[in-house]
Formats: structure tokens, C-alpha cells, sequence
């Protein structure tokens, strides 16, 4: 099995879109994800020292995030006096396994929330379908599929911050759609 490196110099081109999605869910804050993510940058230079490349960047990267987002909920929690970190992920990937970490009970979710979901879900597909179709591609690409920044530039013959731009104006466009069509009905 051959031992990967870590090169801090790709890190905000091939990890910087993942880490800030993976951490806005959780937080739902954009300047919160933001800090995050840099402080898990800034940990991660750090702490090279301590990688024994055993697992890749990104997992490595991941890992110290959750730590950096159970630190952002340890933190605030506290301050309110409470004595348990209240935090749920949805972590598809189980990269991590984490004592804070809570399984969502999906028997505790009523049918009312099951059917809401299943709407927002169908109603950002059909606004997906509605937007410009490069924008949506790249959208998906970059946002559902994960695919890195590097290959999608690419792919598609563009620049990073052309990427960012794409992917700004893909969600306006779907947020302007969803208001449109599904928040107001």
C-alpha cells in the first residue's frame, strides 16, 4: 500500500469547495463554515509532522474539520450551560469514528417529515432542470457528486475562480426557483 503525502500548497484548489459544503450543513452558518475551514487549514500545516499517511489528504483533512466543528458546538454549548454537545452529522462517507457523533433516529421522524423531504428533494431536481444546463452540471458535479475542483476545471476547460462563479450562479438560480415554486406553495 503506498503511503500518501500531504501537499499544502493544492489545499484550498482541491479541498476547499468539499470542506466548506461538508461544514455549511452542519454549522448553517456561511461565515462560521468559512473559519472552519480555515482553521482546519491552518491546524492541518500545524500538524504535518503527526501525518502517517495512512489514510488520503482529504480524509486526514475531514477528520480534523469534525474536530474543528465538535470544538465550534462544544463551544457555544457550554456557553449556554449545557453539559452535552448537541450535534447531528450526516456523515455518508464514516470517515471518523466520533463519541459526539449522533445516528439520526429516522423512526423518530414523522411521515409529514419524511413526505417534506421527498418534496424539497424532487422540487431541487426539477430546478435543476430549469437552469442553465452547464450551470447545473457543474452543479451537481461539484456539490452532490464531489468531484474535485481540478477535474471539473478540466473537464469543462475553466479556471477555478470561473468554477466559483458557475457554481454561484447555479445556487441563486435554484435558491430564486425554490422560492419561486416550493417555499411559497
Amino acid at each position: 500500500m503506498a503511503v500518501e503525502e500531504l501537499h499544502p500548497e493544492n489545499w484550498v484548489d482541491r479541498y476547499a469547495d468539499y470542506l466548506y459544503n461538508y461544514t455549511i450543513v452542519r454549522v448553517n452558518n456561511h461565515e462560521i463554515a468559512q473559519d472552519l475551514v480555515s482553521e482546519t487549514f491552518l491546524a492541518g500545516l500545524k500538524s504535518m509532522k503527526h501525518f502517517k499517511g495512512e489514510a488520503s489528504e482529504r480524509t486526514w483533512l475531514i477528520a480534523i474539520l469534525k474536530r474543528k466543528i465538535i470544538d465550534y458546538y462544544r463551544k457555544i454549548n457550554s456557553a449556554k450551560g449545557k453539559a452535552e454537545v448537541r450535534i447531528q452529522f450526516r456523515d455518508t462517507e464514516n470517515e471518523g469514528d466520533w463519541l459526539e457523533e449522533q445516528v439520526e433516529d429516522l423512526s423518530d421522524k414523522t411521515a409529514e417529515d419524511l413526505m417534506e423531504n421527498e418534496e424539497l428533494g424532487l422540487a431541487i431536481l426539477k430546478c435543476l432542470d430549469s437552469i442553465n444546463e452547464k450551470q447545473a452540471l457543474i452543479f451537481k458535479m461539484k456539490t452532490i457528486d464531489g468531484v474535485d475542483t481540478e477535474t471539473i476545471c478540466n473537464e469543462f476547460e475553466i479556471t477555478p475562480s470561473n468554477l466559483w462563479v458557475i457554481i454561484h450562479r447555479a445556487r441563486k438560480a435554484l435558491a430564486e426557483c425554490l422560492e419561486a415554486n416550493w417555499f411559497k406553495s
